[in-house]
């Protein structure tokens, strides 16, 4: 079993008198940002001289300054920027200011693991990964409700990283919904393969899949795209509540035995060991020097990928049919 944390084994405390560097404003970098500030802590957000993200962070109330600049003031620097940028970025503004007793801190462990970030053997090196987006972080944590996360120390300089990093994970609001230890090589590669089999890949190619099946057969979009994607959000939420059996247990019998007798045909052996393929790119490193020769050459099969994605006739359908439920406030 993993070592599981709560408020009452963090202390904020640990923070005191200290400054804490948020590099980047986005999705993450916000949540983080603003919830420290309102936990009482002394926050410094860094960004880019042309970042359009530092009116917004000055309007909150936060101190903005250049990304070195921060590095420099901060005691604990929290780098929230893409993974494809954050060596370039650490090289050349972070690392000359990571001085003896600070703390570099990650939400992903990709640079580390792939070794994109190589921090000095002098400081303390620590992720803390909130298991949400970060609008959704922020917005249960004004609620009074936290989400979970992950911690790990990679890096332990000056015998205080653990006790560092649950209180940053307290002032962000993840030990009140528990925080899980773990290694920066578990997270990242169970992160990835995650995202890759099943979370965003996955469970994409397989709604694709069902829905040109049922196209191709003379089926309508229409149709197709209620029963294949639409409805998926109402399983997931009852596979969220209570795993794979309440799930079962709320659908019909017919639902259920189609499910039990047919899944190992869609799912195969032939796909599971394609993901154990994926799993081993991942593991071995060649994903990530993929993603990261990508970058470098101006992602040239990147872009023609994700505009294929974003013009399949499932997104067709799906944006005309989601203007019929404005309820659902469609993006």
């Amino acid at each position: 079993m993993v070592n599981v944390y709560y408020d009452q084994d963090a202390d904020l405390g640990v923070l005191e008198g200290k400054t804490v560097g948020i590099i980047g404003y986005g999705s993450q970098g916000h949540a983080h940002a603003l919830n420290l500030r309102d936990n009482g802590q002394k926050v410094m957000v860094g960004l880019y001289s042309g970042s359009r993200s530092r009116v917004t962070a000055a309007a909150e109330g936060l101190a903005v300054a250049d990304v070195a600049e921060v590095a420099a003031a901060s005691d604990v620097v929290m780098v929230l920027i893409p993974d494809h940028v954050q060596g370039e970025t650490y090289r050349n503004e972070i690392a000359p200011h990571m001085s003896a007793g600070k703390a570099l801190m990650v939400a992903h462990g990709f640079s580390l693991h792939y070794r994109e970030i190589v921090p000095p053997d002098n400081v303390d090196v620590m992720m803390v990964a909130p298991k949400a987006p970060g609008h959704r972080m922020r917005e249960l944590f004004t609620e009074g409700v936290g989400v979970p996360g992950l911690l790990a120390v990679h890096q332990d300089a000056t015998g205080n990283a653990r006790q560092v990093g649950l209180a940053y994970a307290k002032g962000v609001g993840c030990t009140g919904a528990g925080v899980l230890e773990t290694t920066i090589k578990d997270e990242t590669e169970s992160d990835l393969f995650g995202e890759q089999s099943i979370l965003c890949g996955g469970v994409t190619a397989l709604v694709n899949a069902a829905f040109e099946t049922l196209v191709e057969a003379g089926y309508p979009q229409e149709i197709a795209y209620f029963e294949c994607l639409h409805e998926l959000k109402l399983i997931v939420d009852l596979m969220y509540q209570g795993g794979h059996n309440y799930m079962h247990f709320s659908v019909s019998d017919t639902a259920e035995y189609g499910s039990l007798s047919r899944r190992d045909r869609i799912i195969d052996e032939h796909v599971r060991e394609n993901m154990r393929t994926v799993l081993r790119e991942i593991q071995d490193g060649t994903f990530a020097r993929e993603w990261i020769t990508e970058n470098h050459e101006g992602r040239p099969r990147f872009g023609p990928m994700r505009e294929a994605a974003q013009t399949a006739p499932i997104e067709n359908i799906g944006k005309e049919l989601r203007a019929m439920m404005p309820w659902m406030d469609p993006k």
